[in-house]
């Protein structure tokens, strides 16, 4: 899965950035836009209210990465080594991506709604022994947090921490060394000459980890090479250019925002606008402001800058794409977005291990630019076939699977993981089902795995249920997924009760145990017994479509 030549999909990425490796591709893309367009603006970031704050022009983001790299480099990361960070949207984001691909090291971004306990379990699989954080965001305090994690005994193996912001009091004591991110890279020299080679295209550039649909979140590898010929992938299908402004509300610590917003472009040259925290009214506002022209982000986003317009607000003029993502977009959303934003929806299917699958175009036909999941891109092939391994022909529902130049390179530590993700020939298996029709448009139908897929963020069903079957009211426990018109789902857990089990409580239980906010259930249904086959297995099939009775009734 590594290695593969550049294609002709790749061109609208290289017409932009010139000086391009033995694959085609610019090996410091910043660096040469530096040098072409010091002066125009990379990084913009918003404040709460949508306007511009914090500005890095090209020539600045070029010289803040040296001085981070500077910085990493004093800290012991070598090339090939994890640099954790848990930041938001912010300038610094880019900086620090910016300086690790820099010196050949392996980005690891992990999402800030993330708490201790899953903190704790990414830095110990990752075995990362720098993690930069923020010291605090949305009302918590992640020096605090980040301390706890690594100060208990047999914890992660970190040796350096630092610190974006803040001007309290950092730890002291102990084996890992507390630093302000700012001192660091501003002690650090200004200089192009790193002395580490220059990172080959092969190069583990990535560690994404999963939301852990399966039990436990998995770290995807990508190489700088896959990445790179992704956002080739899309720059042509979309006919994407150094003159779009790409604004970017999806966190970056996830693959919408990392690899289609920051990476992306980095690629193009094109300005990115950060959003740190999502707000329509203000991502309306920042449209305005900015001039952004491409936003890719999940579903409920979209129908949220959708209010925002119909609250009052004036359609963005500049806008021209809207690539939905994460959970599928009701057609009804679809046409009322393209009326009101004046830009052109396109639905697509991704995954953190294919990068985009299928993808719309601005100038499909509306009944396929609403009611697909778009068709491959040039350079990707995608099929369905029926549990045997038979092809299926158009029109047929089937396991969806993916091949490309930009597939994973493995999991972290997980060979077997691995080795079942993909098939005999090396195409991607998706977990999902699909029907593709004559024109190749793919419709995502279903899924084959039992997730919850709460506004394009996979919520790990199985590891919460363990940890819920750990509490002493709870006898049996099932979470499944219940319709929601703004998410597109949300969790319920069913649950059979050995004594008064409320909704109230087990929240309190879970947020006890540091698990994210995002990932509890916002729905409880205490059952005498849980549907079951003849072999025991729960049925959640029949709870998904009893709770979806429910939720109509509720809604008459």
């Amino acid at each position: 899965m590594t290695g593969r030549p550049a294609g002709p999909a790749d061109s609208a990425v290289q017409a932009q950035v010139g000086t391009q490796d033995s694959e085609g591709f610019a090996a410091d893309p910043v660096r040469i836009h530096a040098r072409r367009r010091p002066h125009d603006d990379a990084v913009i970031e918003v404040d709460s209210a949508g306007r511009p704050g914090a500005t890095l022009t090209w020539s600045e983001l070029d010289r803040q990465a040296d001085r981070t790299a500077s910085a990493l480099l004093d800290a012991g990361v070598k090339p090939g080594d994890v640099v954790a960070y848990q930041l938001p949207n912010r300038t610094e984001f880019v900086t620090l991506s910016t300086a690790v691909r820099r010196i050949g090291a392996v980005c690891c971004p992990m999402m800030p709604i993330f708490r201790e306990r899953e903190i704790d379990d990414l830095l110990r699989r990752s075995h990362a022994r720098v993690f930069v954080i923020c010291a605090a965001f949305r009302g918590r305090d992640h020096v605090a947090e980040t301390a706890s994690v690594l100060s208990a005994p047999g914890g992660p193996a970190v040796e350096h921490v630092l610190v974006v912001g803040g001007d309290g009091p950092l730890p002291g004591s102990g084996d890992v060394r507390w630093q302000r991110f700012d001192e660091a890279v501003s002690q650090s020299p200004d200089s192009s000459e790193l002395g580490v080679p220059e990172p080959s295209p092969d190069a583990i550039a990535q560690l994404m980890f999963t939301s852990g649909t399966s039990g436990e979140p998995k770290g995807v590898l990508h190489n700088r090479g896959a990445l790179d010929r992704a956002v080739a992938v899309q720059a042509r299908h979309l006919g994407l250019t150094d003159r779009d402004r790409l604004f970017i509300p999806s966190p970056l610590a996830h693959q919408t925002g990392f690899l289609y917003g920051m990476w992306l472009g980095t690629a193009l040259g094109a300005p990115m606008v950060l959003q740190p925290a999502w707000n329509g009214s203000a991502a309306l506002a920042a449209l305005h402001h900015t001039g952004a022209t491409f936003v890719q982000a999940a579903t409920p986003f979209l129908a949220d800058l959708v209010e925002a317009v119909d609250a009052g607000g004036e359609p963005p003029e500049a806008l021209r794409i809207f690539v939905a993502t994460g959970t599928a977009v009701p057609r009804s959303l679809a046409e009322r977005a393209t009326r009101t934003l004046g830009a052109a929806v396109c639905g697509a299917w991704g995954s953190t291990e294919s990068c985009l699958g299928t993808l719309g175009s601005p100038t499909d036909e509306p009944a396929r630019a609403w009611g697909t999941d778009g068709r491959a891109p040039e350079g990707v092939r995608v099929r369905v076939r029926d549990t045997e391994g038979r092809v299926l022909p158009p029109g047929v529902e089937g396991d969806f699977e993916v091949f490309s130049d930009c597939l994973f390179v493995g999991y972290l530590d997980r060979p077997e993981l691995t080795a079942a993700a993909l098939t005999e020939d090396g195409w991607y298996r998706s977990g999902d089902l699909a029907v593709i029709d004559e024109a190749g448009y793919t419709r995502i139908t279903g899924r084959v795995k039992d997730i919850v897929n709460r506004g394009g963020e996979k919520i790990p069903v199985a590891e919460v249920e363990q940890l819920l079957h750990t509490h002493p009211a709870v006898r049996e426990v099932a979470i499944v997924a219940m319709p929601d018109p703004r998410l597109g789902e949300r969790a319920c857990a069913f649950v059979v009760a050995r004594e008064p089990f409320t909704l109230g409580g087990m929240r309190m239980f879970l947020d006890e145990h540091k698990v994210a906010k995002q990932y509890w259930p916002e729905r409880l249904e205490t059952v005498a017994e849980l549907p079951r086959n003849a072999v025991g297995k729960v049925q959640k099939f029949v709870l998904r479509d009893r709770l979806a009775a429910v939720v109509a009734e509720e809604e008459r």
